[in-house]
């Protein structure tokens, strides 16, 4: 066993601010091409073992089935993840003055297209951090971006906080979609996603009517190739998902605005319900 106690003592210490705190080892160790943490389970991530002192984590590694110097495979999981995760670091302790103007997350929201001044309200995090923003009273991906460049190193953010954060931090696409209606390959946010995320929370409606009224532009291209002979299964099918693709465009269908005389029409029966393609018919 190389690690002493002091050694533990520093990466703990330094480890307890990073966004990673909550990430798998075994994910870890995964992004960093090292050998696999070999203790499996949801908990088994840093903030598991870093409120340990050194001996206690020996001991807790010892209850798990493993050789003391196992703690040195630990120890090399932390340091490498905190000089990967530096940049962040440097980053939350720039000075105020410079906060908005050196912002990397509000660079990295113009590097991917998504507009500043974005409602935190039309995004698909979860309940807890939409409230924390409310509290904090942050509106927008601006406002996020320049308070979680403003927060203390000592800060520790969990949930999908530290998700958003993240992602913004390291341009992480697969996660962006995850928490805002961000589209994989694309540049900018889209109404589509936006009323797919829209149909797994309770306020749906309400969350639609709101999409639709940011997304004019989006809105106005569906309904104009709905009028050309378009379907609406069409817009939805980039989700790869049948049965989200159905409620999230049964979710859009009231909020469009289909030229007079014109009506959709869906074919009958379960899989023309679920498949079929809708036709805008004339009188």
């Amino acid at each position: 066993m190389k690690t002493t106690t002091k050694d533990w003592d520093e990466v703990r210490s330094a480890f307890s601010t990073s966004i990673m705190v909550d990430t798998g080892l075994r994910s870890l160790a995964q992004n960093l091409d090292a050998p696999d943490w070999p203790i499996k389970g949801q908990d088994e991530t840093p903030s598991s073992y870093i409120d340990l002192n050194f001996e206690e984590v020996i001991e807790l590694l010892q209850l798990k089935g493993q050789k003391p110097d196992r703690i040195d495979q630990l120890v090399s999981i932390l340091q490498e993840t905190l000089a990967f995760d530096s940049p962040f670091g440097e980053m939350v302790t720039q000075t105020e003055a410079s906060s908005v103007r050196d912002n990397a997350l509000l660079k990295n929201l113009a590097k991917l297209g998504i507009p500043e001044n974005f409602p935190m309200a039309l995004t698909a995090l979860d309940p807890g951090t939409l409230e924390f923003c409310r509290l904090e009273k942050l509106a927008t991906l601006a406002e996020f971006a320049v308070f979680a460049q403003g927060m203390a190193q000592s800060v520790i953010v969990g949930g999908d906080f530290r998700k958003l954060l993240n992602a913004l931090s390291h341009v992480d696409e697969t996660a962006l979609a995850e928490v805002l209606p961000f589209r994989r390959g694309a540049k900018g946010l889209h109404l589509v996603e936006a009323v797919a995320q829209a149909v797994r929370v309770k306020d749906a409606a309400a969350r639609a009517e709101l999409a639709t009224t940011w997304f004019r532009d989006d809105l106005a291209a569906i309904e104009q190739d709905l009028a050309s002979g378009g379907a609406l299964a069409r817009q939805f099918s980039r989700l790869g998902d049948r049965v989200l693709e159905v409620r999230a465009a049964d979710l859009l269908r009231p909020y469009l605005r289909l030229p007079a005389g014109m009506v959709e029409k869906r074919r009958g029966g379960f899989f023309g319900r679920l498949f079929g393609k809708p036709v805008l018919l004339r009188p």
